[in-house]
C-alpha cells in the first residue's frame, strides 16, 4: 500500500472512529450491534492504491454502512439521512454522485449482488459452480478488499469469507487450465507465427494476452484475486516476494518489438527463434508458472510449454491447497 493510499485509508477509519460510531451510539443504540461498517467496494482507495492521479474523480472521505434488507427497511432511511449530514458537515465534502453510490447505507446483500453481477444469497453463503466459473477475477478482489470495522451480525464478514477462501476445486482447475492454454496460445505460439509473417500489430496484440495470462494464472496459484487491470501488476509485484517473476513481467512489457530479429528467419513450429529476446522471456516465464504449478500440485514435473499440462490439470481428482 502506497503512503498516500495508507494515509486515505485512515481518514476513513478515523471518520469512522470520530464521527460514523459515535453517532450511531446516540442515533441508533437499539440497532448499534446490527450495523456492519468499514470500507470495501470499488474504488483505488479501497485497494489501498489511491495517490494523487486517483483523486480526480469520486474521491473523499467515507464508510460503507451494511444492514440486512429487514433492517434497511426499518430503519435504514433515518440511518442513511444522520449518514449524509455527517458527509456534509465534512470541510470539502465534494462526493460525486458516483462515490455516494459506493459509499453509504445499503444492504448486504446489494452490496455483494451489485460487484459480482449475480443474485447473491449472503444468509446461507453459498455459489454455484455455475456462478462462480461466470465471475471475473477482478470483481471478487472488488468484494473483499478494504477493512471492516464493525459487524457484530457477522452476516457481511460471513459472505467475505466465503469469497476468501477461494474458488471450488473443480472452478480452480478450470481456471487454471483456461489461462495456461491461453498464456502457450498466445505468446508461446502465434507470437512468432505472427513476427514471421511480419505482423507486428497481431504479434503485439499476442504479447499482450500473453501478459494478461501469466499474470491471472500466477494470482491463480497464489490462490488470490487480481484486482482491476490496471493495478494487477502493481498487486502482483507487492505479491511476489521474491520480485523473480514480475520483473521478468515488466521486462517482457517494456521490451520493443524486433523486426531484426526475424529478417531471414523461417518460421518453424519446433525450433524456437531466440534472437528474440520477447521469445526467449516467454519461455523463462513459462518455466517458472510450471514450477508454481508443480509447487501447488497441479503438475509433477515442470514443463515450460504449459499447453502440454492443461489436460492434465482438468483430470486431476484433487488439488494441493499451498501457496
Amino acid at each position: 500500500m502506497s503512503k498516500q493510499g495508507s494515509d486515505v485509508r485512515e481518514k476513513n477509519r478515523r471518520f469512522y472512529h470520530d464521527r460514523v460510531a459515535p453517532m450511531i451510539h446516540e442515533q441508533f443504540a437499539e440497532y448499534e450491534n446490527r450495523i456492519a461498517v468499514g470500507i470495501a467496494g470499488e474504488g483505488s482507495d479501497c485497494f489501498g492504491y489511491d495517490d494523487e492521479i486517483s483523486r480526480d474523480h469520486d474521491f473523499g472521505t467515507g464508510v460503507c454502512l451494511w444492514l440486512s434488507g429487514e433492517d434497511m427497511a426499518e430503519f435504514g432511511g433515518e440511518l442513511t439521512d444522520a449518514y449524509d449530514s455527517l458527509v456534509e458537515e465534512k470541510e470539502r465534502s465534494y462526493f460525486t454522485e458516483r462515490l455516494r453510490e459506493r459509499r453509504g447505507v445499503m444492504t448486504i446483500h446489494d452490496f455483494y449482488s451489485d460487484i459480482l453481477q449475480i443474485d447473491c444469497d449472503v444468509v446461507r453463503g453459498t455459489l454455484s459452480d455455475a456462478q462462480w466459473l461466470g465471475l471475473d477475477h477482478t470483481c471478487l478482489a472488488t468484494a473483499v478488499n478494504g477493512e471492516v470495522f464493525r459487524d457484530d451480525l457477522g452476516v457481511f464478514t460471513g459472505f467475505r469469507n466465503y469469497l476468501l477462501d477461494y474458488y471450488p476445486d473443480r472452478v480452480w482447475k478450470i481456471r487454471v487450465a483456461e489461462q495456461m492454454h491461453l498464456y502457450s496460445s498466445s505468446l508461446q505460439v502465434n507470437y512468432a507465427r505472427c513476427m514471421a509473417r511480419g505482423d507486428t500489430v497481431a504479434a503485439e496484440l499476442c504479447r499482450t494476452k500473453g501478459l494478461e495470462a501469466a499474470m491471472e494464472l500466477y494470482f491463480l496459484l497464489k490462490r488470490v484475486y487480481p484486482p482491476y487491470y490496471k493495478w494487477t501488476f502493481r498487486a502482483l509485484s507487492e505479491l511476489d516476494d521474491t520480485k523473480e517473476f514480475s520483473s521478468r513481467i515488466q521486462e517482457l512489457a517494456e521490451l520493443p518489438c524486433s523486426k531484426e530479429a526475424w529478417k531471414s528467419t523461417r518460421y518453424h513450429p519446433n525450433r524456437q527463434n531466440y534472437k528474440d529476446r520477447i521469445v526467449s522471456l516467454a519461455e523463462d516465464i513459462g518455466h517458472l508458472l510450471s514450477e508454481y504449478l508443480k509447487d501447488t500440485g497441479f503438475v509433477r514435473y515442470i514443463n515450460p510449454y504449459l499447453e502440454a499440462d492443461v489436460n492434465k490439470v482438468l483430470s486431476l481428482d484433487t488439488v494441493q491447497h499451498r501457496k
